[in-house]
């Protein structure tokens, strides 16, 4: 069963893309426990996991970044203009809490809001432009915002939004893209601990996938793997206009197998394998396509070719404030990577590359 505590402390966790200390810091500590770790350049997480065999490397990313703000600038009366650091729609954004960590500390804020009573009809059609947002952070006249909190140019900021457990399976919270991936890393790293794998096995926590794969790259130079597997939300396209059973990409419907994303096409005798042992370990799973990207968008073009995949579990509200997953799809996903890592010896790794 997913380890809830675990997933409220890397939930909660303040990071950022480029300020994911915090949620290193807990995914170092909890990898520590399964092999030799240590970081790359960026700042990457990586743990190397031994197992019966050198080869095959598998390296099996998920990103500890998760989208938010940074501070672009600060007007005479104390309200701050900022910058989206990953992708962000104006729709989501407008009435929300967030917290920006300044030198002095993190301090809580609103996006500050027009109320419709004087809005025009013309702008009521319109989609507000981040450019024009700002967070109030308590301005009132005769305060000086900049000196109380300290607050400076380039000063980090993420969602407020704590955990919480809805009913008995879901849970919501802020980050789910992508510390359900650390979490799922972790809890694969404590399943795979003192049994055999005929590999080794390379855990990673990536930094900045957000802005653009960039820890990902640096972490494969490290690893030099053979076989990646990324973990990283997929979509659920469930919604009120549609039943439950219309889709399969919906909450409840076990591990996302992506068959495409905008970065990657999978090698497909991987995807094949990986298919036929969910059915053979009868591991929930459902296929799906995503239009954007994951960390093995830039591992399958490491060096000569790295034969990759990309698992997820259906996320609803991803790059927003709030999202909601079920612990019945996150188990899924431990239980398919660790079936992964338990079966994926040299000659799989070989058949991969069988054109």
């Amino acid at each position: 069963m997913a380890d809830r505590k675990l997933l409220r402390e890397l939930t909660e966790a303040f990071g950022p893309s480029g300020f994911e200390t915090e949620s290193a810091n807990i995914v170092a500590r909890e990898l520590a426990h399964a092999g030799q770790v240590s970081r790359d350049g960026l700042g990457s997480v990586v743990c190397r996991v031994a197992g019966a065999a050198e080869r095959p490397r598998i390296m099996v990313s998920a990103h500890m970044d998760e989208v938010g703000f940074m501070v672009k600038s600060i007007t005479a009366d104390g309200y701050v203009r900022f910058l989206p650091v990953g992708a962000w729609s104006p729709r989501v954004l407008l009435g929300q809490r967030v917290m920006v960590r300044t030198r002095k500390g993190d301090f809580p804020g609103v996006i500050g809001s027009k109320p419709p009573h004087e809005m025009t009809e013309e702008e009521k059609r319109q989609l507000p432009d981040i450019d024009k947002m700002f967070i109030d952070l308590g301005s009132v006249v005769g305060a000086d915002v900049k000196a109380r909190i300290g607050i400076r140019l380039g000063d980090p900021i993420v969602p407020i939004s704590p955990y919480v457990e809805l009913g008995k399976n879901l849970m919501m919270a802020k980050a789910w893209d992508d510390r359900g991936g650390c979490g799922i890393v972790i809890e694969t790293a404590r399943a795979i601990k003192g049994k055999k794998h005929p590999n080794t096995v390379f855990l990673v926590g990536s930094v900045q996938e957000e802005v653009g794969l960039r820890g990902a790259r640096t972490a494969a130079e490290v690893v030099q793997p053979d076989v990646a597997i990324a973990l990283d939300v997929s979509l659920s396209h469930e919604n009120p206009d549609k039943t439950n059973k219309s889709v399969d990409e919906r909450v409840g419907n076990g591990a996302a197998i992506l068959v495409h994303d905008n970065t990657m096409i999978p090698n497909t005798r991987l995807r094949d394998w990986v298919i036929g042992l969910a059915e053979k370990k009868r591991i929930k799973y459902h296929l799906t396509t995503v239009r954007g990207g994951y960390d093995t968008g830039v591992i399958h073009t490491h060096r000569s070719g790295v034969p990759s995949l990309a698992i997820g579990w259906p996320t609803r509200y991803v790059h927003s404030h709030t999202g909601v997953i079920s612990d019945k799809d996150y188990d899924a996903a431990v239980k398919l990577l660790t079936a992964v890592i338990e079966n994926l010896d040299e000659a799989v790794s070989k058949s991969l590359r069988s054109f």
